[in-house]
């Protein structure tokens, strides 16, 4: 199907779309950060077609649950979010804090408090502070450019922000994406992996909005992998707020490809952003499985590579163990066949056809000192691919995850 054009946005944000402002504030929440930003909004002045993709795991957060209640009607206007208290493991009185956080926002936009998501991250089983946050709401001054506002406000062990946009067109429209997201640990692909929220001013049917966003977390935010952790937080969400006045686009839409395209370029950048940024962090990985017999399994084997703790502490220093990428490959109970497989670290081929290839031992560890690795596994088997993003396991994850509390 024909595409598009699309280009990055130099210094885009989730407010480069049409009709959305954003503000943060620092409402005290991060107690070890009392001059951090730690709270706050997105808003829209007309209400958005929404969709939400979250946590797979069955201790969900208070937010996640009110998030999945209100999107079932596919609408929103706002949405609220704080660093510093996760608001997860809190019972009932999590989910009633969770929607008092939401209706206090709504007073203060003036919209109904259905329309306002909520998303919380940072320390769990802690009460929300709500009088922190009440205060802090008062203080928080919408703007255009608010987005890198609201990108650092909800960092919490991440140590830039994480921002990307788009503008796409197809004949004679043209609509922008953008998006914010934060995580640098607990990060595993099992949908959502971490907090990322996403808008735009395209005009998008709600059943292709919600299948369109499915499809590129799968080839994004689903392919990264930090530490082997997921959360109670996780949350992926994307507002659409139709005010770039094109034809609403639908699955069998001519724009849909790119609409496809260029959400899925947004999602691919903010996830490599999140993998270079895992928690003590120094290199990106990034694996390619290519010729497996399908596209389950070529993501299967990529996120199992990408995730091997053996792998990361390699790359880490600097050890050009290949047969640590070859196992984790084969432990992922994909269809392989070790006499068919090539492997490369850079462009140096380490295996060819399942023989051992005269290569410079030397000059693969100068590789795998850069800040960026790649590897590719061919698997001579089928015509699936499919690329996969994580970081090296430093001592510095040990440091950061064994005084997160204290």
């Amino acid at each position: 199907m024909e595409t598009g054009k699309i280009h990055f946005i130099p210094g885009g944000t989730i407010t480069s779309a049409k009709g959305f402002c954003s503000g943060a504030t620092c409402a005290g929440i991060k107690k070890e950060s009392q001059n951090s930003l730690d709270l706050g909004i997105l808003f829209c002045e007309v209400p958005c077609v929404s969709a939400g993709l979250f946590t797979t795991i069955k201790t969900r957060s208070a937010p996640v649950i009110l998030c999945q209640q209100r999107l079932q009607n596919g609408r929103t206007s706002a949405l609220v979010v704080n660093s510093g208290c996760a608001n997860a493991f809190t019972s009932e009185q999590g989910l009633a804090d969770a929607a008092e956080m939401a209706a206090l926002t709504a007073d203060a936009l003036g919209i109904p408090p259905e329309d306002v998501l909520v998303a919380s991250t940072g320390v769990t089983g802690r009460p929300l502070p709500l009088n922190l946050i009440k205060t802090g709401l008062g203080n928080i001054a919408l703007s255009t450019d608010g987005g890198h506002d609201l990108a650092r406000a909800i960092m919490t062990t991440d140590t830039v922000p994480k921002e990307a946009a788009v503008t796409a067109s197809f004949g004679d429209i043209e609509f922008t994406i953008g998006g914010v997201a934060k995580g640098s640990g607990m990060i595993h692909p099992d949908m959502a992996t971490l907090l990322c929220f996403l808008a735009t001013d395209a005009a998008v049917e709600p059943d292709y909005l919600k299948s369109a966003l499915k499809k590129a977390a799968d080839v994004s935010l689903n392919m990264i992998s930090i530490d082997g952790d997921t959360s109670p937080s996780d949350t992926l969400t994307i507002m659409a707020s139709g005010l770039a006045g094109n034809k609403l686009i639908a699955t069998d839409s001519p724009e849909a490809a790119t609409f496809q395209q260029a959400l899925e370029q947004v999602c691919i950048s903010l996830g490599k952003a999140l993998a270079r940024d895992g928690e003590g962090a120094t290199k990106l990985i990034e694996i390619t499985i290519e010729g497996a017999a399908s596209i389950t399994e070529a993501r299967k084997a990529a996120r199992a590579v990408a995730s091997s703790s053996l792998v990361k502490a390699a790359v880490h220093g600097a050890d050009p163990n290949w047969g640590r990428i070859v196992a984790a490959a084969g432990r992922s109970g994909i269809e392989m066949d070790g006499e068919k497989i090539d492997l490369c670290i850079g462009k140096e081929s380490i295996v060819k056809g399942g023989r051992l290839c005269s290569f410079s031992m030397e000059r693969v560890t100068e590789f795998l000192k850069q800040s960026e690795i790649k590897i590719s596994l061919q698997l001579n088997l089928g015509t699936a691919s499919a690329t996969a993003w994580g970081c090296d396991l430093s001592e510095e994850y040990v440091t950061i995850n064994s005084h997160y509390m204290t």
